[in-house]
């Protein structure tokens, strides 16, 4: 009877060995995003992340171990979003932690990375604050940022030279970014520059008949709209009924990414200077690498979510092949100036702020047979529209 319980405790001694040396043999990365909200943008970014963890695996790992992801939904909260980064940390082990859609969930993440000293690279939210107010030495930010975005598309408004402007934007962290970004660069731009109205509403309860309504009641001469997804094809529906765009310049935040222009289908108004991402015409190898790829994998064409995860799971591949470790410090010297290969091209983090130098397509849309595409676009190099060292010290002042 002894010995068959000492030989029952030298199988379980055994196989719990065997469990933590399969456990050290992967590389575990935690993502943290709001699916069911957000599934138009998340859904394709999620399938970019599992293409790239593919391609990892397929050429022997990084540093001789697999990549694993262990995904969890954050409802679109961020006390959920904390909930389950604690969760991943201190349950599953995870060596990274990555993602985040919506700025508040993001801000909230940057901050857990920061109380716990933990490796945080931040996907896709584009709040400033995010590298700036709130950043710290633990967390990196991959997207193309709402500042960066938006000194992209002010020169394209200033040259309109259009006195009277009415801003409309989602009321919360990254909305309320966004429009303020715009108001002061354009102010600096063109002086003159009046905003005759303002409007807010609350993300995902857009009023879109009073909204519309109220800013044409402004008699503006051009609008700044910053509104995405579900909002922003009830706000178009409801323009396009009263007439709001007509003989009005609109510039646009994110409209022209296929998860918002897409399902504008027929609607899609003609000439809004947007940001997105023209997937049918870009002829770069890097692009046309990842499109065969990604296409070849889903049958399906990539959204910017689709680059985006892509692109963040490269990311942090190549700061632990730098790193030659997950160990935080070591991966946090090995992203200050890390360079990685994306689908738009070579991108930088830079040392200074944590943001990468990634950029994003600046265009116009057009109404193409029922269908929204972007024409007359350019990609716009991220690293040309981030302010200098001397700046980001002043933004950072608490780092």
């Amino acid at each position: 009877m002894q010995h068959k319980i000492l030989s029952a405790v030298t199988c379980l001694g055994l196989m719990a060995s065997l469990v933590t040396a399969q456990a050290q043999d992967v590389i575990k990365i935690g993502e943290i995003n709001s699916y069911k909200a957000q599934p138009a943008f998340l859904e394709p970014y999620k399938k970019g992340m599992e293409l790239a963890i593919e391609e990892i695996n397929a050429s022997g790992g990084v540093n001789g171990k697999k990549v694993q992801l262990v995904i969890r939904d954050d409802n679109a909260n961020p006390g959920d979003a904390v909930r389950a980064a604690e969760e991943l940390v201190s349950r599953e082990k995870v060596d990274v932690l990555t993602g985040s859609f919506l700025s508040h969930i993001g801000l909230a993440l940057t901050d857990f990375a920061k109380q716990k000293k933990f490796f945080f690279l931040a996907a896709e939210p584009l709040t400033d604050k995010i590298v700036w107010q709130n950043g710290n030495r633990y967390t990196f930010r991959l997207r193309t940022s709402t500042y960066m975005q938006v000194a992209m598309l002010v020169p394209e408004a200033a040259a309109m030279k259009k006195k009277r402007w009415a801003v409309v934007y989602p009321n919360y962290e990254y909305g309320q970014s966004a429009a303020a970004t715009f108001k002061t660069l354009l102010k600096a731009a063109q002086p003159d520059v009046e905003f005759v109205a303002e409007q807010a509403p609350p993300l995902g309860k857009v009023d879109s008949g009073s909204v519309v309504q109220a800013l044409a009641d402004a008699k503006p001469d051009a609008i700044f709209n910053v509104l995405f997804g579900a909002d922003l094809s009830k706000f178009v529906r409801e323009g396009n009924t009263r007439g709001l765009f007509q003989g009005r310049e609109v510039v646009s935040l994110l409209t022209g990414e296929p998860e918002y222009l897409d399902p504008l289908k027929e609607e899609t108004p003609n000439g809004w200077v947007v940001t997105g991402y023209p997937w049918y015409g870009i002829q770069t190898p890097e692009h046309k690498a990842f499109f065969l790829a990604y296409h070849g994998k889903y049958k399906d064409y990539p959204r910017l979510g689709s680059v985006v995860g892509y692109s963040a799971i490269k990311s942090l591949a190549e700061g632990m092949k730098k790193a030659r470790s997950t160990d935080t410090e070591k991966l946090i010297a090995a992203f200050s100036g890390l360079q990685v290969k994306t689908p738009f091209g070579p991108v930088v983090y830079r040392p200074e702020d944590h943001q990468s130098t990634m950029g994003i397509y600046v265009g116009r849309t057009k109404n193409e047979g029922g269908k929204g595409v972007m024409v007359d676009y350019r990609y716009m190099d991220g690293a040309k529209f981030q302010p200098g060292n001397a700046e980001v010290k002043k933004l950072r002042a608490a780092d």
